[in-house]
């Protein structure tokens, strides 16, 4: 099995075992992309048969996750088939988006391990697994594709659910009902006991808790493997332990770095985070991402976060979204927030403090090594990269991303998913190419 942490590159991770197709299936998914997806002609996803025959294919005795190639595909776009969800809201009119193709993006060229391509190219290449992207440039769509998927679907995004947290927290801050500077047992007593307890909740946000509770998806004794038990993320049964709140409030763990010397990223301080949120709010943390957030954006469509046991969110990787939804959610940190309506959503405070407010010598002296790279300023409040450009990225598992760049009033979002063979280029790299040439870093 796979670890799924993504410590110095969101964008890649190691090979598991490929998964065959039916040639039935595979006639059917070329039917439907055969049809433009960005053309507004609906396309069933998936016949009645195939959804009976992907679920009950799903393993009895493994994560669910493990499955890759095609099957992976269709698992990511069809979650709330599969598992309960958490619901988050939108409300008020749709912001709609205005279409401002931008042909130089497109046919940007780029270059990758497998050859040289347009952007297009490479995605609609058999060395991309993306399925969707798009790219909004002051306010408007400049580039959206679909060649894996239809624009209604929502599919997951791992990992990039993580900001949704952090930002949470930014906002609770301008509204002075938070420091980040005293510890959670201060807003989540039950952590009083707790080896989170003494940790500040800008250790938590910066992944620098010095905590070994890392993610790993092996050792099922391990701290986090026991945590991602109790929220369904790792593998689990009727009679497994099912309160992530409780197994938290019991932890106790040992510490391999003073807390904020050293980043060690783990989804458990994104739930942790997601706690923190639900204490000074009194309510569900999806809810709390529907009130401060989803109902404020103009948002497209609901959403949901994946919550397959007893209804706890997976607040550290389970958002399920329209791509454009998405998007939006990106221009919140930008001066196209206007265009949603929605200027005074997130402080600008929080934004400064994610461009310029991180300290890089968290990823020098890291759990994994010195992990900076160049070009790279510093991770922050659970973004995995903020880059010299100004470029603020936030990685999924495996192959989504947000990339938001306040200066430049540009966001891009993908979603994509492991071939049987991983053999596909990793997107984030090409994509920044492209931008670089259209946008150019003043």
């Amino acid at each position: 099995m796979a670890d799924r942490a993504s410590h110095s590159n969101p964008d890649t991770l190691p090979s598991l075992p490929p998964v065959g197709l039916t040639m039935r299936h595979l006639l059917y998914v070329s039917m439907c992309l055969f049809v433009n997806a960005a053309s507004g002609e609906f396309v069933s996803p998936s016949s009645v048969d195939e959804v009976r025959e992907r679920i009950s294919a799903l393993p009895q005795d493994e994560i669910w996750w493990t499955i890759e190639g095609d099957a992976m595909a269709w698992h990511f776009r069809n979650l709330p088939r599969m598992f309960p969800m958490a619901p988050i809201y939108r409300d008020g009119p749709v912001r709609e988006l205005p279409r401002r193709p931008k042909a130089a993006l497109a046919n940007a060229r780029v270059t990758t391990p497998s050859g040289e391509f347009s952007l297009r190219e490479l995605i609609d290449s058999t060395h991309s697994t993306v399925m969707g992207m798009m790219v909004v440039h002051d306010g408007a769509v400049v580039y959206e594709h679909y060649p894996r998927m239809q624009p209604h679907e929502k599919p997951i995004y791992w990992s990039v659910t993580k900001v949704l947290a952090s930002t949470l927290i930014g906002i609770l801050e301008g509204e002075e009902r938070i420091d980040v500077d005293k510890p959670v047992s201060t807003y989540v007593p039950r952590l009083a006991g707790s080896s989170y307890g003494p940790v500040t909740v800008r250790n938590v946000l910066d992944m620098a808790a010095g905590l070994n509770c890392l993610e790993e998806y092996e050792d099922k004794t391990s701290c986090y493997y026991r945590y991602s038990v109790t929220v369904g993320d790792g593998f689990y049964t009727a009679d497994s332990p099912g309160d992530p709140y409780a197994m938290l409030a019991a932890l106790e763990v040992s510490s391999f770095a003073p807390q904020g010397t050293a980043y060690a990223y783990s989804g458990v301080n994104t739930f942790v985070l997601a706690w923190v949120v639900e204490e000074i709010t009194g309510m569900p943390f999806q809810d709390a991402v529907s009130r401060y957030l989803w109902t404020r954006m103009g948002a497209h469509s609901d959403a949901a976060m994946l919550a397959p046991r007893f209804g706890v969110p997976n607040a550290h990787g389970g958002l399920v979204a329209r791509v454009e939804d998405v998007a939006r959610f990106g221009m919140l940190f930008t001066p196209s927030a206007a265009d949603l309506g929605a200027a005074d959503v997130i402080p600008q405070a929080l934004v400064e403090h994610v461009l310029h407010g991180g300290n890089p010598d968290l990823l020098e002296h890291s759990r994994y090594g010195d992990i900076r790279a160049p070009g790279v300023r510093h991770a922050v409040y659970q973004w995995d990269r903020v880059f010299d450009n100004d470029d603020m990225f936030k990685g999924g598992w495996a192959g989504q991303g947000l990339l938001v760049n306040p200066r430049l009033n540009l966001v891009a979002v993908y979603t994509g998913y492991f071939g049987e063979a991983r053999k596909e280029v990793a997107i984030l790299g090409p994509l920044r190419s492209a931008l670089g040439q259209v946008y150019g870093d003043d």
